[in-house]
């Protein structure tokens, strides 16, 4: 079903490996800036020593300390970027009708280092150490709901579990509340902070991260040396609102999301098929809820995870679908990859690409992959216009997720 009201982006927010705030994420962006560092996750004897952490986060002036210590890292993100993007959408919420305003923020895996410090807790000082915020503060849904306690916002309210899909699918979800009328004005996104010892070790036990001990080239898709990807935190978020709306009370339009595809691989837990077919019925149902045609879009910003499969069963997908292929990059290959995250830091991208009519480049690719035979813009960003552009995100369990933005 096609979106039956225009659906526009107002606002912005991100907190990421690169920047803690839309302008200087962007800036460092397209300049190539690497986030991964050197990283010490106090588990012995653990080949895993880079990662993509938040760097210099104020959280004493951006969360309250009492609420803070309430709610796991994920769930302050979150917040912190969907602030951000209320602040950036100039929204007067005083003029705007609280029930007509909701919020979709999920996440992949939630609340892990509040897991880990309650069981310790339980194991090693018994039942009656075990915080009674433990529940509440690491839960996915918090992420929205502190969000609508804190705004007043009265409107839908949810939060999408899809792994590494979760924040694209938050996004496409809250734009078509918007599009069906069950809201005028949606923030949506995704948060996550998994990089605790047992989020690394779990990770490594499936073999899905790069050992690669050096910051500089650890994260580089479709590269013929990628070995897996750098978990890295972060959060996203972004202001959706009806067109006229928006129009109306003189908002910053950045772009408008024309259209949301979604798939499955049904094929296996945590590998993609060869083919890429999964992905490529995402991007397809996505081109065709925007009712245009392939040749339209000018870039892609792909899930991209440096992975051994993923990268050359994405790249097979796209060379399925595009008849020429537009010009395809991976931040991630800045950023490493955030999980339930990436699809909105990644939506923030594509839409200031838009917006800004600038490709990110892909960096650390010195070697590419003869199976990977697109153009992945690596070196410099690259100035061009930008009419249609498509952001795609897949999760273990084979969920997969393709989001197209236009320029207005």
């Amino acid at each position: 079903m096609q979106l039956q009201r225009r659906v526009v982006v107002t606002g912005l927010g991100i907190l990421s490996p690169i920047g803690n705030s839309k302008d200087t994420a962007w800036i460092n962006c397209i300049n190539g800036v690497n986030g991964i560092t050197e990283v010490d996750f106090g588990i012995a004897d653990c080949p895993i020593t880079v990662g993509g952490k938040l760097k210099n986060l104020d959280l004493e002036n951006l969360i309250p300390s009492k609420l803070s210590r309430r709610i796991d890292p994920f769930v302050q993100y979150g917040i912190i970027s969907a602030n951000e993007a209320i602040k950036d959408s100039q929204l007067n919420e005083s003029d705007i009708n609280p029930e007509k305003i909701g919020v979709s923020m999920g996440s992949g895996i939630g609340g892990l280092q509040s897991i880990e410090l309650n069981h310790n807790n339980l194991n090693d000082r018994g039942y009656k150490k075990v915080s009674p915020f433990f529940v509440p503060g690491s839960i996915v849904n918090m992420i929205s709901g502190l969000i609508s306690i804190e705004h007043g916002f009265k409107g839908p309210n949810s939060s999408i579990v899809t792994a590494c899909s979760s924040g694209s699918h938050c996004i496409g979800f809250a734009a078509r509340s918007i599009a069906y009328g069950d809201a005028d004005i949606m923030i949506a996104g995704g948060s996550e902070m998994a990089s605790t010892p047992l989020g690394i070790a779990g990770f490594l036990a499936s073999k899905a991260l790069s050992k690669n001990s050096d910051p500089e080239s650890a994260s580089r898709p479709w590269d013929k040396d990628r070995d897996g990807f750098v978990l890295s935190d972060g959060a996203g978020a972004i202001v959706l609102e009806e067109y006229e709306i928006a129009k109306s009370r003189g908002a910053n339009i950045y772009a408008e999301l024309i259209g949301f595809g979604m798939s499955s691989d049904a094929y296996h837990m945590t590998a993609p098929p060869e083919t890429g077919a999964g992905a490529r019925l995402a991007m397809q149902n996505a081109l065709n809820d925007s009712n245009i045609d392939q040749s339209e879009i000018s870039y892609i910003n792909a899930h991209g995870t440096s992975t051994p499969l993923g990268d050359i069963a994405e790249s097979k997908a796209i060379e399925e679908i595009f008849n020429e292929p537009p010009i395809v990059s991976s931040t991630k290959s800045m950023t490493g990859h955030t999980l339930g995250a990436a699809g909105a830091i990644e939506s923030v991208f594509t839409i200031m690409s838009i917006y800004k009519d600038v490709i990110p480049p892909t960096i650390n690719l010195k070697n590419q992959d003869d199976q990977c035979t697109l153009d992945y813009n690596c070196g410099d960003a690259r100035e061009t216009k930008i009419q249609y552009a498509m952001n795609n995100s897949f999760g273990f369990g084979g969920t997969n997720s393709s989001l197209v933005f236009k320029k207005i």
